[in-house]
């Protein structure tokens, strides 16, 4: 770091292989409309999901151009919804889940802590018993060692009590398990509304200011209003 520079301190967001590859694309555009510094890693069972939800490929070799076109896809698939989050893509550092060598696989690479959005079953057993098969599940336990904050957006119906187990297992380590899991009380009229609730929910548990959703005040009726 050159002198006079502040040390960047980002939030890694991992993304996993569950299907919700528009919940990650609704937190990364908040984090970066917040200003916020952002580490990326892209398992490749989630690229696999990222293709089949999206048709968008994303090539290590050309990550730039491919988290733009994802960032700025609706959650109805419809592109060029959100254009004006292309510039921030500078933002964003992408390391490749299969570097062990990366520095969110170190306690001493500064971060704020880590949001896995979505995130799988087989994510969620690898955290828990501590598996470190890849740079995603290294990442969220150098999180959860070094008491930083992890946010588990776990994204699967119905589970099993295995499952269950490891989540309690996450629970009991500091990590906030958060289903995705969405509520109609903000007043969803259109599918994003939907993921940008959880999303919302995901950078409520950060403790990153957003304006993704309508919050509950107090008084009925308030989701059935137009604003």
């Amino acid at each position: 770091m050159k002198p006079g520079e502040t040390q960047r301190t980002p939030w890694i967001v991992g993304v996993s292989g569950a299907s919700g590859t528009p919940y990650a694309a609704a937190v990364l555009r908040a984090l970066l409309a917040a200003g916020e510094s952002v580490d990326l890693v892209v398992s490749r069972a989630s690229r696999l999901t990222l293709l089949d939800e999206t048709g968008i490929g994303f090539r290590d070799a050309h990550w730039q151009e491919d988290l733009r076109e994802w960032l700025a896809r609706g959650a109805d698939g419809k592109p060029g919804t959100f254009r004006a989050f292309e510039e921030r893509v500078d933002a964003v550092r992408h390391w490749g889940s299969g570097d062990l060598a990366a520095g969110p696989s170190s306690g001493s690479y500064p971060s704020k802590g880590m949001l896995i959005v979505p995130a799988s079953t087989a994510c969620v057993a690898g955290v828990a018993l501590g598996l470190s098969k890849d740079l995603l599940q290294r990442a969220a336990s150098v999180t959860l060692k070094e008491r930083r904050k992890l946010v588990v957006a776990v994204r699967e119906t119905p589970l099993n009590g295995q499952t269950l187990r490891h989540l309690v297992t996450l629970d009991d380590a500091g990590a906030t398990v958060l289903p995705a899991s969405p509520a109609f009380y903000a007043g969803a009229t259109h599918i994003q509304d939907l993921v940008d609730f959880v999303a919302g929910r995901v950078l409520d548990a950060a403790g990153v200011e957003h304006t993704l959703y309508r919050r509950w005040e107090g008084e009925l009726g308030g989701g059935s209003r137009t604003t």
